[in-house]
């Protein structure tokens, strides 16, 4: 792995792996809606070879290998080797022979190539070099190819996670000095549209273009679980993780205030949040050199 991303799998590997795992079915349906529309606009094809950015616990992968049928390919690679393993371990190897998973930091040079498309839900936010990291991709890719992506807007269009953290930030706010790895620049790196745009062209890809898309997101089946939820993920739960005992003392103060900030969301359906995402698409240049 590259140094300047260490840290950020040390985090993915190991305490953000065992809350995905705790949280996954709010997460699988929340994400999921986003990726949705991503992969309409993506539009894979049969027989193409689709690069699976990020891939996580590996269901948009499987989906991908779906669109693309037996004679294409899909290819999950992630840096965190607990989710690649997990992956692995739910992928029927009979029913999906035209699936495969990796461990890779794509801030390395990928030994990978040929691919159609690269895809990304949510995995592209936490390079410490994103030029590279998404050079490397580009260089995954044949002339012409597509990629499309689903990043987070900024934090304040996404008041699921920045209501809990204001409501959190007044009992507790980040330490300057912690022992825990933290997850690289964050969700919300790529929030603006401008950053987002020079990162791509920068990288080598063209025609880049970004289409909001607001979606509700469930944070739990009732209040109680919205509130551990926010609690272990995202702003307010990385501040709490970070802390540590330090402030274990403050967070039934902290549940009691998130429980009276998020209750206006509560309906028959779950928790429901106000959600906001980009979703990204570019285009490998026909005379680019292949990889």
């Amino acid at each position: 792995m590259s140094a300047a991303n260490e840290e950020a799998i040390r985090a993915w590997d190991g305490p953000l792996f065992d809350r995905f795992v705790e949280y996954r079915h709010l997460l699988t349906s929340g994400l999921g809606a986003h990726g949705d529309r991503a992969l309409a606009l993506a539009a894979p094809r049969a027989g193409e070879r689709v690069l699976d950015v990020g891939c996580g616990f590996g269901e948009t992968t499987r989906r991908l290998a779906e669109l693309v049928g037996p004679s294409g390919e899909a290819v999950g690679l992630d840096a965190a080797p607990r989710f690649i393993a997990t992956a692995e371990s739910e992928t029927v190897p009979d029913a999906s022979a035209n699936v495969r998973f990796a461990v890779a930091d794509i801030e390395e040079e990928l030994d990978v190539g040929g691919f159609d498309l690269a895809f990304s839900q949510m995995g592209t936010m936490f390079f410490a070099n994103p030029v590279n990291a998404l050079r490397n991709v580009r260089r995954a890719l044949v002339p012409g190819a597509r990629l499309v992506m689903v990043v987070w807007r900024s934090k304040v269009e996404n008041d699921w996670v920045y209501r809990a953290q204001t409501i959190t930030e007044r009992f507790v706010t980040k330490p300057e000095e912690y022992d825990e790895p933290t997850c690289g620049p964050g969700p919300f790196s790529m929030g603006n549209a401008d950053t987002t745009s020079g990162i791509l062209l920068s990288a080598g890809f063209e025609q880049v273009s970004l289409m909001r898309s607001d979606l509700p997101i469930t944070i739990g089946t009732d209040l109680a679980e919205a509130v551990d939820f926010v609690m272990s993920l995202g702003p307010a739960g990385e501040i709490l993780r970070l802390a540590g005992e330090s402030a274990a003392h403050l967070h039934g103060d902290v549940a009691k205030a998130l429980r009276e900030g998020l209750a206006e969301w509560q309906s028959e359906q779950g928790v429901l949040a106000p959600a906001s995402t980009w979703i990204v698409s570019a285009q490998v240049p026909y005379d680019a050199p292949t990889a």
